[in-house]
């Protein structure tokens, strides 16, 4: 994700509405992401009338772990993850129609259309489940709305920080006066788009500043070529700003709908440590933020009889490359119990 456009992106999709940029930064020194396939489509597929999204798989074994990134991001968010997941086990991660080298958005960017392209990119091209779910920031929503409609192909979800369709009721109602205002004029804001479609974000001018940023320094300079030039794009900039509006409604209606028992599937959700307090905050409306964001995993987890909550110290939102290692951890927890509740009613049904 561009930087200039990544803690306006991670606040919506992440904790807080107004989560400090300060807050994102972690002291362990980060590793750098230097896999070629980030630079270039991997495999488009074709998922119907021509849409071709773009699939990145690697390694072998069931079940096949499933990757969805957060808001905005490809899949080289889980260059970290991906690469030792495939060790053991199937690892596919995809970018959504309009983000990384996926052809443009025909439709709104929510969580409802993620999980129908996702499924249909799966079955086109032959990945079979069953899944495991792995979902950053509002993919944890779209994750989530799959589960609920393939309920019969996933055997487990990962949740990354992830989004809820409460989140923005819950800490609007923290902030000062005028909070969802002033976030509503945001999501009015279509400058970048405008100037996407006129053409006019070159590099070097005010709209690439502002639209597309600056190299990450946790990439290589040649994923970060891949990233600048197609975050200057038409969908691009279409796909993030439908992602942006969605996050926020429809997304959370379509998340809302769906079921709140998932039996004994496992979840494990990951919460990023608390963040230092917002200077525009009390250290009480600092706490008030934390405790709500943990209390709605808290309410993902307990979804499943397999739930659990994990607060993930020295992590901002990004816990995928801050703390790796721990959503590996995760990923290959949830795995375990997933079979074993396979071998298990695989005796009981055999008596």
């Amino acid at each position: 994700m561009m930087k200039a456009t990544a803690f306006a992106v991670l606040a919506i999709a992440g904790l807080s509405l107004a989560a400090p940029a300060s807050a994102q930064k972690t002291p362990v020194k980060p590793q750098i992401i230097d896999d070629p396939a980030y630079t270039k489509p991997q495999q488009l597929v074709d998922i119907g009338g021509g849409r071709r999204l773009n699939l990145y798989c690697r390694g072998d074994g069931s079940p096949t772990v499933v990757f969805d990134t957060g808001l905005g991001a490809s899949t080289v968010a889980w260059g970290l993850v991906q690469p030792t997941i495939a060790k053991k086990y199937r690892a596919c991660s995809y970018d959504r129609a309009g983000i990384g080298f996926s052809d443009a958005a025909t439709r709104p960017s929510d969580a409802q259309n993620d999980a129908e392209d996702l499924h249909a990119l799966l079955h086109a091209a032959h990945v079979d489940p069953p899944y495991i779910l792995v979902g950053h920031s509002a993919a944890g929503m779209a994750v989530r709305v799959f589960a609920d409609r393939y309920r019969d192909e996933v055997v487990g979800m990962v949740i990354v920080d992830g989004s809820h369709e409460d989140q923005s009721n819950r800490e609007w109602a923290i902030d000062p006066p005028g909070g969802k205002a002033r976030w509503d004029t945001s999501l009015k804001d279509t400058s970048c788009l405008d100037a996407a479609k006129n053409g006019a974000i070159a590099k070097g001018s005010p709209a690439y500043k502002k639209c597309v940023g600056d190299a990450d320094p946790r990439y290589s300079q040649a994923i970060n070529d891949a990233i600048l030039k197609y975050g200057a794009m038409l969908k691009w900039q279409a796909a993030i700003a439908s992602e942006f509006k969605s996050v926020f409604y429809a997304s959370a209606e379509e998340t809302r709908a769906t079921r709140k028992d998932f039996g004994d599937m496992p979840i494990i959700v990951l919460t990023h440590a608390p963040y230092p307090r917002n200077k525009d905050w009390t250290q009480q409306m600092q706490d008030q933020h934390t405790l709500v964001w943990e209390d709605m995993h808290n309410q993902v987890a307990a979804m499943s009889t397999h739930g659990v909550n994990e607060i993930v110290p020295r992590s901002g939102h990004l816990i995928q490359l801050d703390r790796p290692e721990i959503v590996i951890d995760a990923i290959e927890q949830t795995i375990s119990i997933a079979n074993d509740e396979a071998q298990q009613s695989m005796v009981t049904s055999s008596k």
